[in-house]
């Protein structure tokens, strides 16, 4: 077995080559008829994977870190953990970061990724200053905001290049803990209000009931949080308790899901509470467990994430949790989070408005239901996320990108189309 997603889900043989050396890698795409770059195979689906893989996490130096400014410059296999390891104590952080600090550099660029900060700092282009990028003829390009080839790789999917080096500049930070309040809400109508009477906080994220019925449909724990001031800079990672193995597919049903959406939601207190949280805790609670994929068992798992228009959000979403709760395939991992105006780049999955991810295990009937929500996303104007998706159609997929005939144009004009391709990519037809 070769290299797969985070998702286990499809399985399909590839032969790996590690990214050392720029000098060497036009050889490489001169000799493969086609092949994708792969980071740290934390994308759900299969937007990484092809039966040739350019593997990139080896290609993870640090170049250079102007700590009075918060400017760092780093290779594009370098692990979002490994630049927090050495920023956090120096009074840095990210601007921008995504559930999970186990990814590349290069990941966070080519899927442009967001976190709980949307509503006040847009996606992770956001903080990129510039990058270097090698094309499909070899060439070393530097890119800038602005440029095309900036919009077009940026949210890209790994399909304009092989990302090289990256400059960021990160935000200035007096802690490595989070003021957190907790608002526990009742159902969708109070989840809203809540979001929408804390949006001014910088961090906001809910988890969402999502087999919840009737009257409690969208019932929900928002926390919301902000950097403490107390000078404590002090951070270590989290040590990982791991899954062993793989469990069995019986094990996660609608009785455990709802099981533990009980004790989760119980184990708060009414109405609203404070915490003071690490960082870790706050930003990565999944990280704390090494390969919790596995609890999907072995046929793997998919997320369903989508965004809705802000004016759609609240009949879009009561009409997709009724869906979900009737199915029965409750997901114990749903959160819903808050954003900001899209930005300008080609394939960026934010807009203004609400997202749901969804945590499916692969299983019978599944992508029936997720065709089924597909048509509703598509009707209050949404769309579908990329980095997350194994299974949309052609069809929804364009239905919900409005610059793909763009983003196409710029492949075909500049070859890409020729040498960087994923099994996703082929199917949605980019």
């Amino acid at each position: 077995m070769g290299l797969i997603s985070w998702g286990m889900y499809p399985i399909i043989k590839n032969k790996k080559i590690s990214l050392r050396d720029a000098k060497t890698l036009p050889t490489y795409i001169n000799s493969t008829d086609e092949f994708i770059p792969y980071g740290n195979g934390r994308s759900y689906g299969d937007s990484a994977l092809n039966e040739n893989i350019l593997y990139c996490k080896t290609y993870n130096n640090f170049l250079d870190f102007d700590v009075q400014n918060g400017i760092l410059t780093c290779q594009a296999g370098v692990l979002l953990s490994e630049i927090l390891d050495s920023v956090i104590k120096r009074g840095w952080f990210l601007k921008v970061t995504p559930g999970t600090k186990l990814i590349t550099l290069g990941g966070a660029i080519a899927s442009d990724v967001h976190g709980k900060n949307h509503h006040t700092q847009g996606c992770f282009s956001e903080c990129v200053e510039e990058f270097t990028i090698m094309l499909s003829d070899g060439e070393i390009k530097s890119c800038k905001k602005g440029d095309e080839l900036f919009h077009a790789t940026c949210g890209g999917m790994g399909l304009t290049g092989v990302i090289l080096t990256a400059k960021i500049s990160l935000k200035k930070i007096n802690s490595a803990f989070i003021n957190q309040t907790t608002i526990k809400t009742k159902n969708l109508a109070e989840t809203f209000e809540a979001f929408e009477n804390y949006k001014d906080i910088p961090y906001s994220v809910a988890w969402i009931d999502c087999l919840a019925k009737n009257e409690e449909i969208g019932k929900c724990l928002l926390m919301v949080g902000d950097f403490a001031d107390d000078g404590n800079l002090e951070y270590k990672s989290k040590k990982k308790l791991s899954i062993p193995f793989n469990f069995p597919s019986f094990a996660l049903n609608s009785l455990s899901v709802k099981a533990f959406n009980w004790l989760y939601y119980a184990k708060a207190k009414d109405g609203i509470s404070k915490q003071r949280v690490s960082i870790d805790t706050f930003f990565y609670p999944l990280d704390a467990i090494g390969e919790w994929n596995r609890i999907y068992g072995k046929n793997g798992f998919t997320q369903y994430q989508f965004i809705l228009p802000k004016e759609q959000s609240f009949e879009g979403l009561k009409e997709i949790l009724t869906k979900i709760s009737d199915s029965g395939k409750g997901s114990f991992l749903a959160v819903l989070k808050l954003y900001g105006k899209a930005n300008e780049n080609y394939l960026s999955f934010p807009l203004e408005g609400y997202s749901l991810a969804l945590d499916f295990k692969i299983e019978a009937g599944l992508f029936e239901l997720l065709n089924t929500l597909d048509e509703v996303v598509l009707k209050h104007g949404g769309r579908i996320y990329l980095t997350k998706d194994v299974r949309v159609s052609k069809e929804t997929f364009e239905k919900g990108y409005p610059k793909i005939e763009q983003f196409r144009d710029f492949r075909s004009k500049n070859y890409m189309d020729k040498k960087l391709n994923s099994l996703q990519s082929k199917r949605v037809k980019i």
